[in-house]
This record gives C-alpha cells, structure tokens and sequence, in this order.
C-alpha cells in the first residue's frame, strides 16, 4: 500500500503585539502665584497727623495688643511677632530661641533698611494697625498730593486776591469772630493772604459758599444793635422793640439759622433794611 502523504504544517513566527496604552500626562496643581516684594528702603509714617518725638506699637501678640493675622489660605489667624534674628514675622516659622524688637516711630516717621525684610513684610502687608495709625510712604502718591496741594494753593491766592473788603470780612470773621472789625483794610487782606495759603481748601469752601456774606450780615447787625441775639442763642429780635423775628432751630449754628432765614421773602425784607442800616 501506497503510503499516504503527511501534510506539512508552515511554521508562523510569533507576531509582536504593539503596545498602544498612552500613559496620561501628569497634571501638576496650579501655583500660587506669589506677588514679589521689592527689595528697597521703605518708610512708615503716623497716619494720625501728629509727629511725637517716639511713638511705640505693638511687635508682638498680647491679650491687651492682639496682633494676629487671618491667613486665608490656611484658614485660621496666625500671630505674628516681631524678632531682628528671624526671617519671619510669623511665630509658627519662627525657630530657636527669638530676640524681640521694637517698633519705633521717632518724629512721626520710622525708615527700614532693605535688608530688614521681615519688618518690612510685617509692616507693610501683615500688621493689623496699617492703614489706621500708620501707612507706607508712597514718593509718588505724595508728590500728587503735593502737586494738588500747590494748585489749591494757588487758586486760593488768586480768589483772595481779587475779593472785596466786605467778602474778605466775611471770610474771616468766620475764623476771628468779632475782632475782624478791629482791622484795617490793609490787615484784613494780609491776613486773608495767609489764611488762603495755609488753609486753601477750607478758604475756597469759604469763598464759595453763598451764605457767607448773609451770616456775616446778619453778625454785623448783632454787633450794630439792629439785631438781637439771646444769651441762651435761640432767638433773634428786630429793632428797639426786639420784636421777634426767628427762633433758632435745635442743634443749628444761630447765624446758619439766621442767613436761612434771610433766603425766604420776609426775611429778604428784613435784609434789604439791614443793608440800608449798615451803609
């Protein structure tokens, strides 16, 4: 018999099985971003507008001078501590043992080193008190408020100059009260001068204001005798009858009251007579 035929089988090599897993790109968390705070000298000054020749504030947290600070990353107060041996502010980064220091503002002013970051830091961004008993010097904030200051100055300088005797009288009878009539045409307008230069806002607020002339009216008349004024400052009489003419509202500055008065009809009646009086 005839031998049957086996079949020979084709050997495969193994085929490689391609890898096609993507490993995910790590997503790191968002930094803080951290504002950089500049290496200069800085200087703090008494917001309060008064300069003694030292002034203390609190360096360190106590019961009587809490000086903590909110940390809303961390969610709680932090206290804080001022110590010339460390980096921080912050007792909870502060290590070892820690030298206390005092903050000290000699003539209204306290100047700090660049190389004293932790009180710069403490000063300038964590201290409870800044903004309120003392703020950064700002050179070019303060050389706009400057410039502005100049410029009232000198607008104030120019009205004084152009106003009349009666309005300057007016003007400052509000700050003399009745020695204003002790001083000559020439005195009154140097010291309206002055007055203009070291007070420019309150004199343009003066200058402007439309019941300055009637309060100062009303003033003159009180001290001519036309008008009367009570001891007790609530009632204002007219005339040798001292007929009644006003009562002084509560809480009201009598002569305020008084060149309110002078606005309605009857009151500009009694006004017109009063000029007439005064001439």
């Amino acid at each position: 018999m005839a031998k049957k035929a086996t079949a020979q089988q084709a050997e495969v090599a193994p085929q490689a099985i391609e890898n096609t897993y993507v490993e995910p790109a790590k997503v790191s968390a968002p930094k803080k971003i951290i504002p950089e705070f500049e290496f200069k000298d800085r200087t703090y000054y008494l917001a309060t507008g008064k300069s003694p020749l030292v002034y203390t504030i609190a360096s360190k947290h106590s019961n009587n001078k809490p000086l903590l600070y909110f940390d809303k990353d961390s969610g709680y107060q932090r206290e804080l501590r001022y110590a010339t041996n460390q980096r921080s502010c912050f007792v909870d980064e502060q290590k070892g043992e820690a030298t206390l220091g005092r903050i000290v503002f000699r003539d209204g002013t306290l100047t700090v080193k660049k190389e004293n970051v932790s009180l710069q830091k403490l000063l300038s961004i964590y201290h409870p008190l800044s903004g309120i008993i003392f703020k950064e010097l700002d050179p070019v904030q303060s050389s706009v408020d400057e410039l502005d200051w100049i410029e009232y100055e000198l607008e104030a300088l120019n009205a004084a100059k152009t106003l009349d005797i009666d309005h300057a009288e007016a003007i400052l009878r509000s700050e003399y009260g009745e020695k204003v009539t002790t001083l000559s045409s020439s005195e009154l307008k140097r010291d309206l001068m002055i007055f203009a230069k070291k007070n420019p806002i309150l004199f343009i607020q003066l200058a402007t204001d439309d019941s300055l002339q009637l309060r100062n009216t009303g003033a003159k008349a009180v001290e001519a005798g036309i008008l009367h004024l009570s001891g007790d400052q609530r009632t204002f009489t007219y005339g040798d009858g001292k007929r009644k003419l006003m009562t002084v509202p509560f809480d009201e500055h009598p002569y305020s009251a008084l060149a309110s008065y002078f606005k309605t009809d009857a009151g500009m009646e009694v006004y017109k007579t009063i000029l007439k009086k005064l001439k």
